[in-house]
């Protein structure tokens, strides 16, 4: 599993690298960690999703990546142990890079979903995102979707 996962992060971080996005050190086992632990909202994405998606795997690589930047060990409890407007601000940037890529991509599909997954998930029913952090939240998904009016 370990070596699925170095392959697709490698994949992954190539991908970005043409977009001008650099992952620093991601290893296999934090890579693990996060997908496989501790998480306060209900999200049912799997370990297996994940890396059976390009898009995805842009999602939760800067996620991590985002998190590690600000000085966070990426473990089993990073995401209910940190801040919640660390969490936010690491899945709105993984968020802005997934859909770039896909639109870079030409894969509106991909981005209509998406976008309807935001918007029903963390702009409609999220009771975890932070107030401060809901004009951000608006502001991405009002750019976002003049992408593919």
């Amino acid at each position: 599993m370990l070596h699925e996962i170095e392959t697709k992060i490698a994949a992954t971080q190539k991908a970005l690298r043409s977009m001008s996005y650099v992952v620093n050190e991601v290893s296999a086992e934090e890579f693990y960690d996060y997908m496989t632990g501790e998480i306060f909202s209900d999200d049912t994405t799997t370990l297996d999703d994940v890396l059976g998606s390009e898009y995805l795997m842009i999602h939760e690589l800067v996620e991590i990546n985002e998190l590690k930047k600000l000085g966070l060990t990426i473990d089993k409890q990073v995401i209910v142990d940190a801040p919640k407007t660390a969490i936010y601000d690491a899945h709105l940037t993984a968020m802005e890079t997934e859909i770039n890529y896909a639109l870079y991509k030409r894969d509106y599909f991909w981005v209509k979903i998406r976008l309807r997954q935001y918007k029903e998930s963390v702009l409609d029913d999220d009771p975890n995102l932070p107030e401060e952090m809901r004009p951000r939240a608006e502001a991405l998904f009002a750019k976002l979707r003049k992408t593919v009016r």
